[in-house]
């Protein structure tokens, strides 16, 4: 009979302690203040290809209808650098009445005008409101009809005028737009509420065309954009610039534009809405449908060189071809594995024992969870730090989700001391029971 040593059979585990070289490591115990820290070390998670961040156009042209270029822009978008392309600059025009407007006529009321103007007003009512036609011009019963549309509030009163005089009737009236329904701006994307503003004697200013549709809903302005689409172009002004610069906020709007708030620059989505607005426009016939057909293609051209690129990336990266940042697990963890660092983004303690598994809480010590980290040195290999994370009490758990992971750290779980020596038994009995067979058979 032998003792384990003395038959040469030992059972060796792995610890934290002082590497044979003599070079230190330092067992620093984790808390939320060692965690902020260990967070201190600088470290830049890896970037996407910009292929993930951006659309635009690879060239090409298009059919236009009207006002429409011959090729619509498109800009380069990026989650990096955002480009300002304002809307020109236009004067304050004078409003012109449309067809689908309302104008409200108004008349002193006077017992004896009911004989006069009884197609004009009736005789309880001093106001009366007059729709334009798709001729342009509004009818007034027993009066007759005169052609409004294109004229100025007062131009309109100066043939309505000419109309009453020449009918014989007292021309005593004032005229407003009550409604304003033939200029209009369309408003989607990221607001409270899609709406179609209209254009008034006042004008509107992109920032008033936003408050009609309910103000920006957009809960992060960094990536956000404000798209203008106008005559087959498209500008842009990146939001963080709309709310610092009020030249930006007054920009005067036009009938026909289409306003777009984008979080990100998703194609189907703007494609749809713009889309839209060529059917608003009216876009007629085989120059319609060839419009579209241009910008369908297009967008799709630009959409399939982006999903290609992607899906290079992709196929190199599960190649290994693609440089990536690791953690690695050992010890009693569910797997001996790597973790790759994720793009863009930090990755806790917890986010890396929990997404491959945890640990073995049968045989791993919930006291002696380490993350080894090798701090900066010259030498060849420097000093370790390990951060100890004692969890017999769940609650201190919370603590791993605040460390961050640094490229090449090591998690390491220590055995419960009952593994350790289980372990050491299964494979010491079956060396003495050949010991001990071997001697009988002498």
């Amino acid at each position: 009979m032998c003792s384990t040593a003395g038959c040469g059979v030992t059972y060796n585990s792995q610890s934290v302690s002082e590497r044979e070289d003599g070079s230190p490591v330092s067992v620093v115990p984790l808390s939320a203040s060692t965690a902020q820290q260990a967070n201190t070390q600088k470290y830049r998670p890896r970037a996407l290809p910009a292929a993930f961040f951006h659309a635009a156009p690879a060239g090409g042209s298009a059919v236009g209808f009207g006002a429409l270029p011959a090729s619509p822009q498109f800009p380069d978008l990026s989650r990096k650098s955002q480009v300002l392309r304002p809307l020109p600059d236009v004067p304050k025009p004078t409003y012109r009445i449309g067809v689908g407007d309302v104008v409200l006529l108004a008349t002193p009321k006077v017992t004896n005008s009911v004989a006069e103007l009884s197609g004009l007003l009736a005789a309880q009512n001093q106001r009366q409101g007059y729709a334009v036609r798709d001729d342009g011009s509004i009818s007034i019963p027993d009066v007759g009809t005169v052609v409004v549309e294109g004229q100025t509030v007062k131009q309109a009163e100066d043939a309505l005028f000419e109309l009453l005089i020449s009918k014989q009737i007292d021309p005593t009236f004032s005229l407003e737009v009550a409604e304003f329904n033939s200029q209009r701006v369309v408003i989607g994307g990221a607001v409270k509420s899609a709406a179609l503003v209209p254009i008034t004697l006042n004008g509107l200013t992109l920032a008033e065309a936003l408050v009609a549709a309910g103000g920006l809903n957009a809960p992060n302005t960094e990536f956000a954009t404000i798209r203008i689409y106008r005559d087959g172009n498209l500008y842009e002004i990146p939001l963080e610039l709309y709310l610092k610069q009020p030249k930006l906020q007054n920009k005067r709007m036009r009938d026909g534009d289409a306003i777009y708030v984008d979080l990100t620059y998703d194609l189907d989505r703007a494609f749809e809405f713009y889309k839209s607005r060529l059917d608003v426009i009216s876009l007629r016939g085989k120059l319609k449908t060839d419009a579209l057909e241009a910008l369908t293609s297009e967008i799709q051209l630009q959409r399939a060189a982006y999903t290609e690129r992607r899906s290079l990336f992709e196929l190199r990266a599960s190649l290994g071809a693609e440089k990536r940042d690791y953690v690695y697990l050992t010890g009693e963890v569910s797997k001996q594995n790597r973790f790759a660092l994720p793009f863009e983004q930090q990755s806790s303690l917890a986010d890396v024992l929990f997404s491959e598994g945890g640990y073995d809480i049968t045989t791993g010590d919930p006291s002696q969870i380490y993350v080894l980290r090798e701090t900066s040195d010259a030498k060849p290999a420097g000093p370790i730090t390990a951060y100890h994370l004692d969890a017999r009490n769940a609650a201190d758990l919370v603590v791993a989700t605040k460390l961050e992971m640094r490229p090449n750290d090591v998690i390491f779980i220590e055995e419960q001391p009952i593994t350790k020596w289980n372990r050491a038994l299964q494979q010491f009995f079956p060396v003495l029971v050949n010991t001990a067979t071997s001697s009988v058979g002498k």
